[in-house]
């Protein structure tokens, strides 16, 4: 089955039904969102089928396939998947179905929005799957650029009172509306992209052998004085899309502005993108590179930890709590990976998993939410619980697995960062870290008795329906999931550890 393409398919599966929404359904909502759900359906189809049949005891990349696009200069439409990426393709798959159905309410241009999200995805996917870096930035861009109409068109404003000696400012920018969003989004992002391809750029040309492939790439031997360079601008990079600390400031305002599945994707998705190219490009090329810089990756994830968490607890506004316990979250991935041992490797990607779909079914149900109630503001909502059985219990499981229960998907990724944490040479690290989630349990705890488990309003939201029809899809298949890897979580650990043991061998720091 190796010689079978099925990352390829995969991968262009979304795209294809981009171009058949575009061509066909004009006009029709029904027939493209069942194309967008048979096209994502495939592509779920396809990721389980590749995570399966995954040979853990052998690792590596496998379902290889290489087709030349531009032999003069070495580009190749080269992919591969290995046990991290396996894991981050079937978090994509998820995310992206049951995007579909969570964005099933969309009448307004639903063929463009369609159209876009699929391409989006593909750009995802592609990220992913491809070993051929000039080929990966192209994926990469086309991941991020679609997001700018999705938020802008799409999505929606919130009021900020402009006061204080800013004010001028916050009239003259438009801040909390969509297109504030959109644009920020962009411009952060892009600036990421600069520092990216100037990294691929120099890496390609260091490395003498006339070829962007990530394989050939790896048996170059770069000079120590370009590794410290370029790994910090490939950090810089990929980290603003990642979240860190200060390049953070895009992702609350672009979660908070994005429709329901861009949100998931969002969150679930695309930030996972920042923190793959740190550790697949930056730190799997560069092992120098990464010895000298990994106290700055440590030292700004603790930061991203407690940052994040203390500016969620803040929040009045449900979307703001999810999108900056986000950047919370991300700091234990970037974490996980600093510390340089197999626990943090593995519990790094992990946390990369068990977030994305965490989050995902938050942005599920604060969509949910606010289309039956018409408000995310936590004050004005309480009581839900008992209008919304399954909404609220949905939002417990997410809520719990981001504070670490035991059980859950959360638990595993942060223990596992925690042992790499102390394991580290900065145990320090690990005191922030445990902070980060007591903070978490706090803020996620309040959140959830507030607007579930308080007092009944029976005012304005007295009539609340509970989840209807396709609403139901997300909200089961994100908890199962959620549920499945926290019971069961050597269904994952086995091939990422597959990964994580020869790139740990790469750095030469194994014991």
């Amino acid at each position: 089955m190796e010689a079978f393409p099925i990352l390829t398919l995969v991968t262009v599966a979304p795209l294809v039904g981009a171009g058949l929404i575009m061509f066909t359904a004009r006009r029709r909502p029904g027939l493209v969102r069942g194309i967008a759900t048979a096209v994502t359906g495939f592509s779920l189809l396809g990721s389980l089928w590749i995570f399966f049949a995954y040979d853990s005891s052998i690792g590596g990349y496998q379902f290889y396939a290489k087709y030349p696009l531009v032999p003069a200069l070495g580009i190749s439409f080269e992919v591969g998947v290995d046990g991290i990426s396996l894991l981050l393709v079937l978090l994509t798959a998820l995310i992206i179905f049951t995007g579909v159905f969570a964005s099933w309410t969309i009448h307004v241009r639903n063929q463009e929005f369609y159209a876009l999200l699929l391409t989006l995805v593909t750009g995802v996917f592609g990220v992913f799957v491809t070993l051929d870096l000039f080929v990966f930035f192209l994926f990469y861009e086309l991941a991020v650029l679609p997001m700018y109409l999705l938020i802008g068109i799409w999505g929606t404003s919130a009021q900020v009172r402009p006061r204080g000696i800013f004010a001028w400012a916050i009239r003259e920018t438009g801040l909390g509306s969509k297109e504030y969003a959109a644009m920020k989004l962009t411009l952060y992002l892009l600036l990421g992209s600069a520092f990216i391809l100037v990294g691929i750029l120099a890496l390609y040309f260091a490395g003498g052998a006339g070829s962007f492939s990530l394989l050939d790439l790896e048996e170059a031997g770069f000079d120590p004085g370009l590794q410290r360079w370029v790994f910090l601008a490939l950090y810089v990079g990929f980290g603003t899309l990642a979240g860190i600390w200060p390049l953070h400031t895009w992702s609350p305002d672009g979660h908070a502005s994005a429709p329901t599945a861009v949100s998931m994707l969002h969150a679930g998705v695309l930030m996972k993108l920042g923190a793959y190219g740190i550790v697949r490009i930056a730190m799997g090329l560069l092992p120098e590179g990464t010895l000298d810089w990994v106290w700055l990756v440590g030292t700004i994830a603790c930061i991203n930890i407690v940052y994040g968490a203390f500016s969620a607890m803040a929040q009045t506004d449900l979307k703001y709590v999810v999108a900056y316990s986000s950047v919370s979250h991300m700091g234990i991935v970037l974490l996980g990976a600093a510390t340089l041992t197999e626990a943090g490797l593995n519990g790094s990607v992990f946390q990369m998993f068990a977030h994305g779909i965490m989050t995902g079914l938050f942005f599920a149900i604060v969509g949910l939410v606010y289309e039956k109630s018409h408000t995310r503001e936590i004050l004005r909502m309480g009581g839900f619980g008992r209008r919304m059985p399954g909404v609220a219990a949905a939002f417990t499981i997410g809520g719990l697995s981001s504070l670490g229960l035991p059980g859950l998907s959360g638990f595993i990724a942060e223990i596992l960062t925690f042992f790499g944490a102390w394991q580290s040479s900065y145990h320090w690290w690990l005191f922030p870290a445990v902070a980060g989630t007591f903070l978490t349990a706090i803020y996620i705890l309040r959140v959830a008795k507030q607007i579930f488990w308080g007092p009944l309003d029976e005012g304005e939201h007295s009539h609340l329906p509970d989840a209807e029809g396709p609403e139901w899809v997300s909200l089961v298949v994100l908890s199962g999931v959620l549920i499945l890897f926290g019971v069961l979580p050597a269904l994952a650990i086995a091939p990422v550890d597959s990964a994580t043991v020869a790139l740990l061998d790469r750095l030469g720091v194994l014991p």
